[in-house]
């Protein structure tokens, strides 16, 4: 049954030690309705020592900055602590945000539709803190509704994939192979993009080539998953984000 109980606004800040991107963001979440901007913030260190007495729901992090940089600044926010959102105009810094547990990772110039895009992914995340009073079962946020779907590119034109039906998916170079209940599908297409289009809190990446749904996921061990039959390496760089992110479900 839907609860009648309002959700209260995401709590946010922003920081990014350039003007220009502090500014566009702060539009950003001023054209969000259920966004609430609490705080922004060029200096980093000054806005460790703000949150860690002004709890936020969601931090826009900037990477690159001076005297701290983004990836730094995560690990010094008091635990449990806000979902970070990183933006930055270095897609070097991927594969590094994703060795925490991080929600998004925006790449700049950043497009209002791509920021709308993260805000309802934090918002879906903390779904279950954001309503008062409200609760939603862990198994719920690994389900997908019948009939969601995507469309990927495959053999010169658009296919419709059932998201309900994805097991994993396997980078190959440039390519991705998405293994499904109807067979193999080879893509142009690469994780961050795919990872845009497919609902929050339903897939995990769990090494630089794979990216599990957690639906189908039946057992996990230290290195290694199973993934509708068959087993699947485990990262080193993605193993404590990967293990966060089933406790967060409920799932350990």
């Amino acid at each position: 049954m839907e609860s009648n109980v309002p959700r209260r606004p995401l709590t946010c800040a922003i920081v990014d030690d350039e003007h220009l991107a502090l500014k566009v963001l702060a539009e950003y979440c001023g054209q969000v309705p259920f966004l609430e901007l609490k705080g922004q913030f060029q200096d980093a260190l000054t806005a460790v020592a703000f949150l860690q007495d002004n709890p936020v729901d969601v931090v826009f992090l900037d990477i690159q900055m001076p005297r701290l940089t983004g990836l730094q600044l995560a690990q010094l926010l008091p635990q449990p602590g806000p979902r970070i959102i990183f933006t930055t105009a270095h897609p070097d810094y991927a594969v590094q945000s994703y060795e925490l547990p991080a929600l998004d990772y925006l790449l700049k110039p950043i497009s209002f539709e791509r920021f709308v895009q993260a805000a309802h992914r934090a918002r879906a995340a903390l779904g279950h803190s954001a309503t008062a009073s409200a609760t939603v079962a862990p198994e719920a946020l690994a389900e997908a509704p019948a009939g969601e779907a995507l469309f990927v590119r495959h053999d010169n034109r658009l296919r419709r994939v059932l998201v309900a039906d994805i097991y994993y998916v396997e980078g190959q170079k440039e390519y991705l192979m998405l293994y499904t209940s109807g067979g193999k599908i080879l893509t142009l297409q690469s994780f961050r993009k795919l990872e845009e289009l497919l609902p929050p809190g339903r897939f995990a990446r769990i090494h630089k080539s794979y990216l599990i749904s957690l639906r189908h996921l039946e057992y996990v061990e230290r290195t290694r998953v199973q993934v509708h039959g068959t087993a699947l390496p485990i990262g080193e760089t993605y193993r404590d984000a990967f293990m966060e992110l089933l406790r967060y479900h409920g799932k350990m």
